[in-house]
C-alpha cells in the first residue's frame, strides 16, 4: 500500500496543533476523518508516527523525522503550484535554524522584528548551539557554523569572513608591554574562546607562519561575548572575532594589540549550511537572504 501525498497536510496539522481534535478544527474536517487519515498514513508507511491516548498525543522519533520531510514536500508542492500559475508564492511556515548564541544575540536578534514585519507568515525556531552541523540530519533546516566547511554533502554560503584580532582593555595595555611575537603574547592570554584553545593554533608573525599554544593555563569559554567582557574588565589579552568587537573598539572600551601577530580568515569565518539533498524552499531562501543582509549591515557599521 502506497501512502498518499494528500495525507501529508493532515499529518502536519496534527503535529503542529498537538492533537487530532485541534487539527480537525483547523482543517475544517470531522475528527474521525483526521484520525482515519493519520491511521492510513501510518499503515502505508509501516511506521508509528504518533503515540496517542485519551489525554494527549506524542510524536514518535520516526514521526519527527517524517514531519521534517513532510514540510519539505509541502514546500515543493507550493513552489510547483506557484510556478504553474506564473506567480511567486508568499513564503509561509516554520524555519528551524541552529545558530551560535553570540551570533544570534549580537547580529540576528536586533533584526528579528524587521524579519517578522517583512515575512509575517513565517515563524522562526532558533536553536542556540555551537554544534549546529550535528543537528542538520533531522532536527533543523539549516545551521550557521564557525570555521571552514569541508563536508561535500553540505551547501555552504559564507556570511562573515572577518579575521580574529588580539584585544585588551585600555588600562591593561597602558600597564604592560604588549609587543613582540607569540612568546610575548602567551603570558598575557588568560581567557579565550574554546574553539581557539588548541595546542598549535595557526598564526603569522610579521607574515611568517607559526603557531601558538592556547590549550593550557588559560580559561576557555564557548562564547566570544564572555571572553570579550572578561578582557574588557582586565582579564589580560584575548583573540576575538572582529564581528563582536566593532562597537567596543570604536568606543575605546577595547584596544587592539600585537597587530603583527595575525590569523588566517578561515579561523573565524561564519557560514550558513544546509544539505545538498534539501530543496532551498522559499521560506528557507528568504531566511538565508535575511542572514546575509544583516551580516552586511553589521559589517558596515
Amino acid at each position: 500500500m502506497k501512502w498518499k501525498i494528500d495525507d501529508i497536510p493532515v499529518f502536519v496539522a496534527v503535529v503542529e496543533q498537538g492533537g487530532i481534535s485541534a487539527a480537525a478544527d483547523v482543517l475544517g474536517q470531522p475528527k474521525s476523518t483526521v484520525s482515519t487519515t493519520l491511521a492510513r498514513l501510518e499503515h502505508a508507511l509501516g511506521l508509528r508516527l504518533v503515540d496517542r491516548n485519551s489525554r494527549n498525543l506524542r510524536v514518535t522519533e520516526e514521526g519527527e523525522v517524517f514531519y521534517r520531510q513532510s514540510l519539505l514536500i509541502l514546500d515543493q508542492v507550493r513552489e510547483a503550484d506557484a510556478a504553474a500559475a506564473g506567480l511567486s508564492a508568499a513564503p509561509s511556515g516554520r524555519v528551524v535554524a541552529a545558530m551560535p548564541p553570540a551570533f544570534t544575540q549580537e547580529v540576528v536578534a536586533p533584526q528579528i522584528a524587521t524579519f517578522q514585519a517583512r515575512w509575517p507568515r513565517l515563524e522562526l525556531d532558533l536553536v542556540l548551539t555551537t554544534q549546529g552541523v550535528e543537528l542538520l540530519r533531522d532536527q533543523v533546516d539549516l545551521a550557521v557554523v564557525v570555521g571552514p566547511m569541508v563536508d561535500s554533502e553540505l551547501v555552504s554560503r559564507v556570511l562573515v569572513a572577518g579575521p580574529l584580532a588580539w584585544v585588551t582593555s585600555p588600562a591593561y595595555a597602558a600597564s604592560h608591554d604588549l609587543t613582540g611575537g607569540t612568546d610575548s603574547i602567551r603570558p598575557h592570554v588568560r581567557i579565550c574562546e574554546k574553539r581557539y584553545g588548541r595546542p598549535r593554533m595557526p598564526v603569522r608573525v610579521d607574515g611568517a607562519p607559526t603557531h601558538i599554544d592556547l590549550s593550557t593555563g588559560i580559561s576557555h569559554v564557548n562564547s566570544p561575548l564572555v571572553a570579550r567582557e572578561a578582557v574588557a574588565n582586565g582579564a589580560g589579552v584575548s583573540a576575538l572575532p572582529r564581528l563582536y568587537m566593532r562597537e567596543s573598539l570604536a568606543s575605546g572600551r577595547l584596544v587592539e594589540v600585537f597587530r603583527n601577530v595575525t590569523f588566517d580568515l578561515d579561523a573565524s569565518v561564519l557560514s550558513v549550511v544546509y544539505p545538498h539533498r534539501r530543496l532551498l524552499s522559499p521560506r528557507l531562501r528568504v531566511f538565508v537572504d535575511f542572514l546575509e543582509e544583516v551580516c552586511r549591515s553589521h559589517a558596515d557599521r
